[in-house]
């Protein structure tokens, strides 16, 4: 049912339906209804007398009897008289009557006008007449055959994509921008597909290759690279709600999520077909494997499942196995159908075509998933976890790993017993100096005092070192997932969300506004993921490819062809052109659902290609379309968070590359909380904290570091709270981009840009080939900025250098340390809003 009205509201008998009185209903009138008079007037029931009181419309329009409510009048209504039971041919439930304080509630109901907030559908019923009208929303038709359209300029377009770009320049009487030059397109390239800066050797390598296919060659070349898998991973991992912990409370460790985050990266780099990528996220532990790598996928991928801020410290379970359902239907209609599904829990959509029948029927089958279990402590759950097969590799290394751990162990044990055994010579010499037994060369009292304390602290190390080797002791491989739950039911609609106040049964289906075409059956004995992964790759695919399209437009061109990235809903922005969206979304399934084809196809464009400056021409086009949403010229943007920091390492050679694993390092005893062998009994699971990191951790993608659930991410991560990431608390799809002083203050001040600087400038001038500032000052702009420097520039820089130089020499004439000057240089250059831009 749609809450649609508000405080200013009046009805039509005066009364106001303030958001109280709406409350008074939802609390104590809706659940009183449907435990005492749906059975016999509903239409999910029955409707005898043909009295509904599942919809507002129901009692207003009334029975055979007439109106069953005349508001702000109880002693003139039908309803209350019948349950009052005053007349011997009208009463009200016929099988009881109601308690005096039930019969109070409805009295006083009446009284204040009746308030109801129930739309005409009534609840767990099609939405028939809505929803029909509804459907006819564009996000829900089916993909229209679209011919490509003619232009006057056949000499500007090189694909399908820049014809209907130019139609619309045509039409509205634009022009496109020139072409960038290309040291601008390979740097936009590199970025945009790889998350890197280009090389210079990859730079020289393109400026110099005149033939007709350097653009596609390079195209090809980032596309095969691991670099892209890393890159586009991140984005959906913000679809995830993602991180290295389970829930945001006390920061337990989810030791295991680098598996999805790995598998993620490989279906990218794969080009794993995305209705696959799909299939196997919501139903890879039911489907079959040709191989145990590809059974390790299928069951890894449904993390995507449970990997989201979960609240397992909820004490009632009920809840929280309620709550997980709603954030996995939120997932679903997120990510693959742009649609805001979870706020249908209360009611039906406020504006789009989706019913309580739908989200039940979505409910019920995550209702039948087990998704989360029980703790062992306290009022503690976990996610759900799932053994994963094991390559001969896999084993043999698991197997030497348990080899190590067994002789750590028995190195502790042994040195345990030594000191345990010298405690009780301790104790044996106290008690016999206390007998008067003279013990000879024994240690005066002090001194055992002394030694007995320093043995105490540290047999509490060891046994902590023992504990923390039993917590990372080599275990076949495992991954968080789901799987079908022990029992599979429906799902009941919750009365304002309610798990404890239940109405109607629903049965397991899918959105139906969004259906084109058969629907899977879902099966009696199974929780129906599976259908529910072929209905979104075919019935629902219309909507599902837009969704998808409109994604990685987004990702390519900073704003999407539907603004609203994440919402194709009635409210959501229209497409700026919906017949390239449709066009593309058909030519994305008819290639296999491949999403490197279709980004292939889009970088490649003249569209992509464009320059970001208006100039002179530019001004029609800036009158009509000033935010750039037809694309006549390439839109500027900020590097995201983690682009920042990877760019950075990128070109002070700070970067090495990474085959994953896991994020948490959870072997350092430092970085784990609750294993006090004083507590053992304690309530508290395990804890970790960001105190320590891998050798190797500085210098890797910043994908490849723990990603944390509170407000601010920390160590080597802390460049992620300055430039937008994506909270991982929340599932979204487009990062909003600010420009705060403390971005400034961050780059300026912070570590990451003054050690990189330095150690660029080290390297800068260890090149034994660069023999003055000039050549110097080349190399650096190719390095940092990716084009030749201008001379103005070096022009610029010659004098920054020398003024530099003396006021270093001023402030301490003892300091002549050469790198200085180019260090402030590169960090200028670093801070700058070219290297921080994508143009």
């Amino acid at each position: 049912m749609t809450i649609a009205f508000c405080a200013t509201d009046v009805d039509a008998e005066g009364f106001s339906p303030t958001a109280e009185k709406a409350e008074f209903f939802e609390q104590k009138i809706r659940p009183l209804l449907i435990e005492r008079c749906y059975q016999c007037h509903s239409q999910a029931k029955q409707v005898k007398g043909k009295l509904r009181l599942d919809s507002r419309q129901g009692w207003e329009t009334g029975g055979d009897s007439g109106a069953a409510i005349v508001p702000g009048k109880p002693d003139e209504s039908l309803l209350i008289s019948a349950v009052r039971y005053r007349n011997r041919d009208l009463q009200m439930p016929p099988d009881g009557k109601l308690s005096d304080a039930e019969i109070g509630l409805l009295e006083e109901w009446v009284r204040i006008g009746a308030p109801d907030p129930r739309a005409e559908t009534a609840e767990g019923t099609p939405a028939g007449e809505k929803t029909n009208a509804a459907k006819k929303h564009w996000a829900f038709q089916p993909l229209r055959t679209t011919a490509v359209p003619a232009v006057h300029n056949p000499d500007w377009p090189l694909g399908e994509v820049d014809r209907f770009v130019q139609a619309i320049f045509e039409e509205k009487g634009l022009a496109p921008s020139p072409d960038a030059d290309r040291y601008t397109w390979l740097r936009r390239v590199s970025l945009d597909l790889t998350g890197l800066p280009p090389t210079p050797a990859e730079i020289q390598a393109f400026v110099s290759d005149m033939s007709d296919h350097a653009w596609e060659s390079v195209v090809d070349r980032l596309l095969a690279s691991r670099d892209f898998g890393e890159r586009w991973a991140r984005p959906w991992l913000d679809l995830v709600g993602y991180a290295d912990a389970i829930g945001s409370a006390d920061n337990i460790p989810a030791e295991n999520a680098w598996r999805y985050r790995d598998y993620v990266i490989r279906s990218f780099q794969a080009d794993k077909p995305f209705d696959e990528f799909v299939r196997e996220q919501l139903s890879g532990d039911l489907l079959t494997a040709g191989s145990i790598e590809q059974r390790q996928d299928q069951l890894t991928a449904t993390g995507f499942l449970v990997l989201g801020n979960i609240d397992i410290v909820q004490s009632d379970k009920l809840v929280l196995r309620m709550d997980v359902v709603d954030q996995q239907i939120e997932k679903v209609g997120k990510a693959f159908m742009g649609m805001t599904l979870n706020c249908v829990r209360c009611h039906d959509h406020k504006f789009d075509p989706i019913t309580l029948s739908d989200y039940y029927g979505l409910a019920g089958i995550f209702a039948s998933t087990e998704s989360t279990y029980k703790a062992d402590r306290g009022v503690w759950s976990t996610v759900n976890r799932v053994t994963l097969p094991e390559t001969l590799e896999q084993f043999t290394q698991r197997e030497a790993a348990v080899s190590v751990y067994e002789r750590d162990l028995l190195a502790v044990q042994k040195e345990r017993t030594v000191v345990e055994a010298r405690l009780q010579e301790l104790e044996r010499l106290a008690a016999a100096e206390s007998a008067g037994s003279p013990v000879e060369c024994a240690p005066t009292r002090e001194e055992r005092e002394k030694e007995k304390n320093d043995l105490a602290a540290q047999l509490k190390v060891l046994r902590k070192r023992f504990l923390h080797l039993n917590y990372v002791k080599p275990s076949p491989p495992w991954a968080f997932g789901a799987k079908d739950g022990a029992e599979i039911v429906n799902a009941r609609v919750q009365v304002r969300g309610n798990p404890y106040v239940l109405g109607t049964e629903l049965p397991r289906g899918f959105v139906q506004a969004a259906t084109q075409g058969p629907v899977p059956a879902v099966d009696h004995d199974s929780s129906g993921r599976l259908q529910l992964a072929e209905w979104l790759t075919n019935a629902a695919s219309p909507l599902v490819a837009r969704v998808t399209v409109n994604r990685l437009w987004q990702r390519v061109f900073g704003r999407g062809i539907v603004g609203s990235v994440d919402y194709f809903g009635v409210r959501g922005e229209r497409p700026t052109h919906p017949e390239l969206l449709d066009y593309l979304a058909a030519e994305f399934i008819r290639d296999g659902w491949s999403q490197k084809r279709l980004i292939r196809r889009l970088v490649l464009s003249r569209t992509y290609r464009q320059r970001t400056e208006p100039d002179e021409n530019s001004r029609p086009a800036l009158a009509v379309d000033p935010d750039n949403r037809l694309y006549w010229r390439m839109s500027a943007r900020r590097l995201d968070a983690e682009m920042v920091r990877d760019a950075v390492l990128a070109v002070s050679g700070g970067l090495e590359p990474s085959a994953g694993g896991p994020a948490l390092a959870l072997e350092f005893i430092e970085n784990v909380d609750g294993l006090d062998p004083v507590d053992l009994d304690a309530v508290n699971l395990i804890r970790f904290s960001l105190s320590k990191y891998r050798e190797n951790q500085p210098r890797l993608r910043t994908i490849y570091l723990p990603v944390v659930r509170s407000s601010e991410q920390r160590g080597l991560s802390e460049v992620l709270n300055f430039f937008d990431f994506a909270q991982p608390a929340t599932i979204m799809g487009d990062r909003p981009t600010t420009a705060v002083a403390s971005q400034a203050l961050f780059l300026l001040n912070g570590p990451l840009l003054k050690e990189s600087s330095r150690r660029l400038a080290l390297d800068l001038l260890s090149q034994s080939v660069l023999t003055n500032n000039d050549e110097r000052i080349a190399w650096l702009y190719l390095r940092v900025l990716n084009r030749p420097a201008s001379s103005d520039e070096v022009t610029a820089v010659h004098e920054f250098l020398a003024h530099s130089e003396v006021s270093v020499v001023s402030a301490d004439p003892a300091s002549r340390d050469k790198s200085i000057p180019w260090q402030r240089l590169i960090h200028a250059l670093l801070a700058s809003n070219e290297f921080l831009f994508r143009l």
